[in-house]
């Protein structure tokens, strides 16, 4: 179950662009789509995305890896030794950045493109 309660309040999308990051990517940093379309199946079956927000994803998930890769940059160079702080790898989330700029439209990240595709 997933709970965004304490998520985003505002732009919903940015929440499910979290996600795709966080859980559809693999170890070898590809996009996994079948996890994409996983993800966004079970999500839109709940709250449907808008036309706008569906449009909007590649740019919320790639500002949302943005996000996470400054905010691993800044604890790779900023957590004291002996910190329980577990330093994680920034350029995950750079590589990630990458895929994002690349997607022309919300079917690369398992949505069903014809609706989309305007």
């Amino acid at each position: 179950m997933i709970d965004f309660y304490f998520a985003c309040t505002d732009l919903l999308a940015y929440d499910v662009a979290v996600c795709l990051n966080a859980w559809c990517f693999e170890k070898d940093h590809s996009f996994n789509l079948t996890k994409g379309r996983a993800l966004l199946a079970g999500y839109t079956a709940v709250r449907p995305l808008s036309v706008a927000e569906a449009q909007a994803l590649p740019i919320l998930s790639h500002g949302a890896a943005l996000r996470f890769m400054l905010t691993r940059l800044y604890d790779w160079l900023n957590t004291p030794v002996g910190s329980l702080v577990v330093k994680k790898d920034p350029l995950e989330y750079l590589r990630k950045m990458r895929f994002h700029r690349r997607v022309v439209s919300p079917g690369e990240y398992g949505l069903p493109t014809a609706e989309w595709d305007i």
